[in-house]
């Protein structure tokens, strides 16, 4: 179960340093489902964490160029194995969404819950991703009530034209039929 912090035991803490104070006014009322991999496609390497930490070496890899001075976080990663990384608490703001907007209100990361699926918005994602996202999304909705159904979206539908993740893969309504078990 989720703590009063906004720890989730059931995951390998690991703290990133690119977060800050929620709005005191603000409820958190949202889930955002990403998906990350560097370099792009490869799996199980450490530079997620070392991004998401600010420790990336930038010249290990061309397509890390971009990344330099880069200050993101998500609350969490889900490995391809399931294995959930928690990188912020749920209560503190993580910088995942950066300019976003959910039914009119932008700003996303004030008011939501970043989840990273590692992989690519090209590739499928595995059934023990599926079913760790599911687990941990009961305990959120179990703490933060406010996040129903209906305000759980993809990246790409809170920055269009902009992210494209989790991509087309993602299997949006078997991911709700677990939820619904």
């Amino acid at each position: 179960m989720i703590d009063k912090l906004g720890i989730y035991p059931a995951a390998k803490q690991i703290r990133s340093p690119f977060y800050n104070e929620r709005p005191a006014d603000v409820q958190i009322s949202l889930l955002v489902i990403h998906c990350i991999s560097l370099p792009e496609g490869i799996y199980g390497g450490k530079a997620v964490e070392q991004l998401f930490t600010g420790c990336l070496d930038c010249s290990e890899d061309p397509g890390f160029a971009d990344l330099q001075g880069l200050e993101v976080s998500a609350h969490c990663v889900i490995r391809r194995d399931g294995q959930v990384e928690q990188y912020v608490p749920f209560a503190k703001r993580a910088w995942h969404a950066g300019f976003s907007c959910f039914a009119g209100i932008e700003g996303c990361n004030d008011y939501s819950i970043g989840i990273e699926l590692e992989g690519t918005d090209k590739s499928a994602y595995t059934e023990d991703q599926y079913r760790a996202l599911a687990a941990l999304t009961v305990q959120i909705q179990q703490c933060y009530p406010a996040i129903t159904r209906s305000r759980i979206t993809g990246h790409s539908d809170i920055a269009p034209g902009r992210k494209t993740d989790p991509g087309a893969l993602f299997d949006w309504n078997y991911y709700f039929r677990l939820l619904a078990d």
